[in-house]
């Protein structure tokens, strides 16, 4: 994405508040990248440019060079929850974003097949989505968005509201699907932990306006070990950055109508 910034109107229409200010952002092919950031600082909305849901005020959003105008097949998204179809079993809801490009039977199910065996639910595939737990679900909504061979893993604190253990388990199972998919993947968070146990880089976000602060190349071989010196010493970089860039005033917080 370049130079993006997204300004959403305020309800008395006489200012605008300013979401995202010109960031700018690559995520490289089969790179892992984290944005980090506390609440409220823009990355669901910086996820959502980049997921086309949300067309950018400002600057664009491009994949393999192409602008990004829409929601797409080649960009798969996992959400802070799972948006399972609970009328629909574990099978049939990772199968669907497949059966609606119409491909045939056999390949849609050797798909699925494929990809629920990758986060370790084969077993599961006839299950409906109220019988599993909030990790399984998770996994679910995993295999679902790499069923449709997505170019780009978008995911938006996919773990957020799972319990520590859960949490834990989710990040070292997530680390083995992309080390055995090498899928782009941009994946928001708030924890710093999260991030430095998955990303190749870190994009730190600060707000408000939501704007880019610096980025990180971890650098740190997996798998990652939180009690190492290096992982520690990277840890407080990381939270120095983030409280010095708190006192940091960023013009654009509130604009005027475009046009007046």
């Amino acid at each position: 994405m370049d130079r993006v910034a997204k300004i959403f109107g305020v309800h008395d229409r006489r200012r605008y508040v300013t979401a995202i200010y010109d960031m700018s952002l690559e995520v490289g092919e089969g790179e892992f990248v984290c944005v980090l950031g506390a609440s409220g600082c823009g990355k669901t909305t910086l996820l959502n440019i980049a997921a086309g849901f949300v067309r950018p005020t400002m600057g664009a959003v491009y994949l393999d060079g192409k602008l990004v105008l829409a929601p797409g097949p080649e960009r798969g998204i996992v959400f802070q929850e799972h948006a399972l179809f609970p009328w629909m079993s574990v099978f049939d809801n990772v199968a669907f974003g497949r059966s609606l490009r119409g491909e045939g039977r056999r390949a849609v199910a050797a798909a699925v097949e494929r990809h629920l065996k990758m986060v370790g639910l084969w077993a599961y595939r006839d299950a409906w989505p109220k019988d599993l737990s909030g990790g399984m679900k998770q996994r679910v909504a995993i295999a679902r968005a790499l069923c449709s061979e997505p170019k780009v893993l978008l995911m938006d604190e996919p773990f957020a509201s799972l319990d520590a253990q859960t949490r834990k388990e989710m990040q070292v199972q997530l680390e083995a699907i992309w080390q055995e998919t090498r899928k782009s993947v941009m994946f928001i968070t708030h924890s710093i932990d999260e991030t430095l146990l998955l990303a190749d880089r870190v994009a730190l976000m600060g707000g408000t306006p939501g704007h880019l602060i610096r980025m990180f190349d971890v650098g740190l071989e997996r798998p990652r070990d939180e009690t190492s010196t290096e992982f520690v010493r990277l840890k407080h970089e990381v939270i120095v950055s983030l409280r010095a860039s708190m006192s940091q005033a960023v013009p654009g917080r509130w604009a005027h109508p475009i046009g007046t």
